[in-house]
């Protein structure tokens, strides 16, 4: 969920809107590889997949004559793709940190390796993504107009002018494993070998975790599970519609706190304001932190509010990726430690 990008509200807030990113209704999946000269070892590699094709979010299909080699992809995306076998050659979006270690949008990748377009919100340097040769741009979607995430409005028609395809998965309104399942047909499109071990194993890891959380809830449906995220002025409470990894843990059983309607218009659908004065607004025995950069963290929140609620002194404090990396094997822990942190709860809000 698109809460939490940067820790200055109005930032914030046009991050959090969908429709204000204001990229419009539809980016075209445009151009081919016929325009492009494309070097041998690409020809060669992806030689005998013959034509490639994928049905995108937006109901558009992106082609080329085989199946893309040089791939440009937001972060999130290269990093689930990583996870199948599947490398990208560039990315965008909070890719590393100050220290030059990998962002944990990153996930498995080495970000060494990767050539890097834009690590923050708004940049994207198109010098360096056309001389990529791009055979396609694949982003994620946190909205239901065709939204490219972190690929910039005032960049846009310089993007599509390189001539690659571009393809969304969409992550909003949905249950994670939709977009879950979405990502594993792009990856077996561009090559994975989706009946590995591997996968094969990830994907159970993922079920069993489903499970675990269902069996934890139903153990303990006392339980009250608030979600954040902190700024320096604002904590953010979100509300579990339109989030693919809430969505589907209410869908098992989880007892979120939720927002009034009222409260979560200003942002769309997404999340609530509060003050840190009034941060006790909501009773909670969990409370999920965003652990996405852009936020701050747990450890480093000093406000006198904060270190009073109750599941703060309980140790009763997990983190959440508001953008999950899509691949099963990043999804499960996800499952997983918030089926133990319920497990393990003590009723205290």
């Amino acid at each position: 969920m698109p809460n939490a990008r940067a820790t200055h509200l109005s930032r914030r807030g046009i991050l959090a809107a969908g429709g204000a990113l204001g990229l419009g209704a539809v980016l075209a999946a445009c151009g081919d590889d016929d325009a492009k000269s494309g070097g041998s070892d690409k020809e060669t590699s992806a030689a005998e997949s013959g034509p490639w094709s994928f049905k995108d979010d937006r109901g558009q299909s992106a082609t080329a004559r085989q199946a893309p080699a040089d791939i440009v992809a937001f972060v999130g995306v290269a990093a689930a793709l990583y996870d199948y076998g599947i490398e990208s050659k560039g990315v965008f979006g909070p890719t590393t940190l100050k220290n030059g270690k990998a962002d944990v949008q990153a996930g498995s990748m080495d970000v060494s390796k990767l050539t890097v377009i834009g690590n923050e919100w708004g940049q994207f340097n198109i010098e360096k993504y056309a001389a990529l040769s791009p055979d396609v741009l694949i982003s994620t979607m946190f909205d239901a107009t065709g939204t490219l995430w972190y690929v910039p409005e005032e960049s846009k028609k310089k993007i599509l002018a390189v001539g690659a395809p571009t393809v969304g998965i969409s992550v909003y309104d949905i249950q994670l494993p939709k977009p879950l399942a979405r990502m594993l047909e792009l990856a077996k499109s561009l090559g994975a070998d989706t009946t590995s071990e591997t996968i094969t194993k990830a994907k159970k890891r993922f079920e069993d975790a489903a499970a675990r959380l269902r069996a934890a809830v139903k153990a303990n449906p006392e339980i009250k599970v608030l979600v954040g995220s902190a700024s320096q002025d604002i904590f953010y409470v979100s509300g579990s519609d339109l989030s693919i990894d809430l969505e589907y843990f209410k869908a098992l059983g989880v007892n979120f706190v939720e927002p009034s309607a009222a409260a979560l218009k200003a942002s769309g659908g997404w999340y609530e304001n509060l003050s840190w004065e009034n941060v006790d607004k909501y009773a909670a025995d969990i409370i999920m932190m965003d652990n996405r950069t852009s936020a701050i963290q747990p450890a480093d929140i000093t406000e006198g509010t904060w270190k009073k609620l109750p599941a703060v002194k309980a140790g009763q404090v997990i983190a959440r990726n508001p953008e999950p990396i899509l691949s099963y094997d990043k999804c499960a822990p996800l499952l997983e430690d918030l089926a133990k942190a319920i497990e393990s709860a003590k009723k205290v809000g």
